[in-house]
């Protein structure tokens, strides 16, 4: 089977890294072939802070993958999030030549190009730009300016910046563990075409991916992407202060979270008590489930409170921003009970644990529908999408070359290929980047 049948999602976490193979059947739906994890050691808050354990982690999870799939990875398709990525909103226009002339590609093309040119902060680079709706010599709310006439055309877009040595850093990781990457793409977007419908979208929808290092926003109305961000504690911080509440050890820690945590204090009575084994002849410890769980609400609190701000930011509040649909919670810390019941008392929106079985096959494995693999399935619809459209633009390429000679056409074309994301072209640059830097 080549490498064009199948693709790899790579989904480098704080607290795991996830290796995804699969392939679409002839439905349209993605079919896993193979998953690898391994313990994440060299990254804290979604950003590398350790290349050669980080390198270490990557192999490990890419050998079990290979191993579970048969197959061989060369190729991947890498998730980036971490503190260090903002958004911003933007707005830029252009004056064509010639306004008789219909709007293609190019045009847009040419926008786009004038937004990365951007100035921004010393050690940012702009990751996405994403554009949020266009005016064609000021009629406005054009969805697809495509094939229309004008001579001015602008848009708003939603620009997504990063620090460019985190961006290396996970770059140079892939390349020394082996792996060619692919592309590299925003893990809230992954996730969000992981676990979204498309009514939600539209309807308007806030994806919130409780991570072990961050949590990651993704809002959407109308079928396009608002509003991004990362706030920087996830999973991990709740069982750092479990650690510290309760005196004991990070692994106790996380287990009695897993196990006993709840987000709602109320829901436990004053003589529920897990004992939990000392060190090495020391005394067992005795921890009330009551005090457990108002650790992990504060903290929990505190985590959606501060998304919550970034969901007023986009300006959830007026009539026409209003998200309809509500809040999808996924990631592994959206497991936590009695969350969903906390989000929707301190938002007020309808909540739902988003799992990411919406694109996979019905023969999957019950745990890849797991909120903790949304991300990877999320990058593994991407890499699938890649194999698609290089096919696409090959057959076109050859199709070309064959054409000699054409009869006039009394309209003109509008150019229908699959754009080239502009996120593409970016980690193209990135690559030739990385590739000098060797």
């Amino acid at each position: 089977m080549s490498q064009e049948n199948y693709a790899v999602g790579l989904d480098i976490g704080t607290t795991k890294i996830v290796a995804m193979i699969g392939k679409e059947n002839e439905y349209g739906k993605i079919e896993i072939l193979g998953i690898g994890k391994s313990k994440s050691l060299g990254v804290h808050r979604g950003v590398v802070n350790n290349i050669t354990q980080t390198i270490q982690s990557i192999q490990q999870a890419v050998t079990a993958a290979e191993a579970d799939a048969g197959k061989k990875i060369n190729e991947v398709v890498v998730g980036i999030a971490g503190q260090h990525i903002r958004s911003l909103q933007h707005r830029d226009y252009i004056t064509r030549e010639n306004a008789e002339e219909v709007i293609d590609n190019n045009d847009l093309e040419k926008l786009v190009n004038q937004v990365f040119k951007l100035v921004m902060l010393p050690g940012e680079e702009i990751i996405h730009v994403l554009p949020q709706g266009y005016k064609v010599d000021g009629q406005a709310e054009i969805r697809e300016p495509i094939g229309m006439y004008g001579g001015r055309l602008e848009a708003n877009f939603h620009v997504v910046v990063g620090q460019v040595m985190s961006i290396k850093n996970i770059g140079r990781c892939v390349k020394s563990s082996g792996l060619e990457l692919g592309n590299i793409t925003l893990e809230p977007l992954a996730s969000s075409n992981a676990v979204l419908s498309q009514e939600e979208k539209e309807a308007g929808v806030a994806l919130i991916d409780i991570g072990g290092g961050t949590t990651d926003l993704a809002i959407f109305k109308d079928g396009i992407i608002r509003h991004t961000a990362v706030v920087p504690f996830g999973g991990n911080v709740i069982t750092e202060d479990i650690k510290e509440g309760c005196s004991i050890i990070e692994k106790q820690a996380e287990l009695l979270k897993i196990k006993f945590g709840s987000a709602w204090p109320g829901e436990n009575k004053d003589n529920e008590i897990v004992s939990i084994p000392g060190l090495r002849g020391r005394e067992p410890k005795e921890i009330t489930l009551k005090n457990l769980s108002k650790i992990i609400h504060a903290r929990v609190v505190e985590i959606i409170e501060q998304v919550f701000v970034e969901i007023k930011n986009y300006g959830h509040e007026e009539q026409k921003k209003k998200l309809i649909a509500g809040i999808v919670l996924t990631g592994g810390g959206s497991q936590l009970k009695h969350l969903k019941q906390l989000v929707e008392y301190i938002t007020g929106m309808d909540t739902r644990i988003g799992y990411p079985n919406e694109h996979l096959a019905g023969n999957s494995n019950e745990d890849v529908a797991s909120p903790i693999y949304a991300t990877a399935v999320g990058l593994l619809m991407d890499a699938l999408e890649n194999n698609k459209n290089q096919a696409v633009l090959q057959v076109e390429e050859k199709e070309v070359a064959t054409e000699t000679e054409t009869e006039e056409d009394p309209l003109p074309e509008i150019d229908q290929r699959p754009k080239k994301s502009f996120f593409d072209k970016w980690s193209e640059k990135l690559k030739d980047f990385l590739d000098n830097a060797e």
